[in-house]
């Protein structure tokens, strides 16, 4: 029986996650939760809901919705838009809800997958992606389902697809380098190398991410590793953190890294998710504090993209 995995989206001809253009794939989950997260949606392992205010139609009349949710979590007050208690919402299976909304303000996150209805979209973008194109793996955080991950890998090894993965590295040692026997181009998020910062930011410690990095190069893989690192300011900007990071790089013998200037293009799924945005007023980075840092890195050596900027 084939293996099923949840994912949260699968966006063809994509030109931003790795060589060429390529099909991504979003999986569900994710062990790290950080507060700057443009796709916060994607940490629910589990189907889930989304409200978009903005698209409700509530100030015309609509009350489409207003029954659909047998549990309560959905209530009109008067001329009030709809309320959602969020904390009734996220433990429902159901989604009676989604259903019921006639202008797609109510979404479901999540969608279940088999692995040969994975394999049938990838050999359907086959011929999209080219000579240098593929599949990238992306979340959320993939190794988080790699009893599934694996068995895509080992399809897409069959046909000879590019193989290409976006991760934070967060995995047992023995998963992670499982996973990554497969992997011809590998982006590892470094979102900072103090531990207790990395714990403040993500909610998780980066011991076991380096840990993994080091593991890799260790193990003879031959793949192409590119360290990420969203570049936040008053968080991991400084010059201390920028060298720190440069050491262990030449420590483990990895030499390209790709520096993404933070941006707010998620703010609006916090929202449709009943969050709150800490980074809403701060973190924004200037052109030539990304340029000072870039420069850091090429004076040692290091290669250094800022955003899409890159040669792949």
């Amino acid at each position: 029986m084939s293996k099923k995995g949840l994912l949260f989206d699968i966006q063809s001809f994509s030109v931003h996650d790795g060589p060429g253009c390529r099909t991504t794939v979003f999986f569900a989950g994710c062990p790290l939760q950080c507060k700057w997260c443009a796709n916060p949606e994607s940490w629910p392992k589990k189907k889930h809901i989304l409200f978009a205010d903005k698209v409700c139609k509530w100030d015309k009349g609509c009350r489409a919705c207003q029954n659909a949710c047998s549990r309560g979590a959905l209530t009109f007050a008067g001329t009030d838009k709809p309320a959602i208690s969020w904390e009734i919402c996220r433990a429902c299976e159901i989604f009676d809800c989604v259903a019921m909304c006639p202008n797609h303000a109510l979404k479901q996150c999540g969608k279940e997958v088999t692995v040969d209805e994975l394999t049938a979209i990838l050999r359907r973008d086959f011929n999209n992606w080219g000579s240098d194109g593929g599949v990238t793996f992306s979340g959320g955080e993939p190794l988080l389902q790699h009893e599934f991950l694996v068995e895509i890998l080992k399809n897409c090894h069959a046909l000879q697809i590019g193989m290409a993965i976006e991760t934070s590295g967060f995995a047992q040692p023995e998963v992670f380098l499982e996973v990554m026997q497969y992997i011809h181009f590998a982006f590892i998020d470094v979102k900072h190398m103090d531990r207790e910062n990395h714990k403040a930011g993500t909610g998780v410690y980066n011991d076991l991410i380096l840990s993994n990095i080091a593991a890799l190069k260790r193990s003879g893989w031959e793949g192409r590793l590119v360290l990420r690192q969203p570049t936040i300011a008053g968080y991991n900007d400084s010059d201390e953190n920028a060298y720190n990071l440069i050491e262990f790089m030449n420590q483990n013998s990895v030499y390209e890294i790709n520096l993404l200037k933070f941006h707010k293009l998620g703010l609006t799924k916090w929202d449709q998710l009943g969050k709150s945005y800490e980074y809403s007023d701060h973190g924004d980075m200037t052109d030539e504090r990304m340029e000072q840092l870039q420069a850091l890195y090429l004076d040692n050596h290091i290669a250094c993209y800022i955003g899409d900027n890159t040669p792949f």
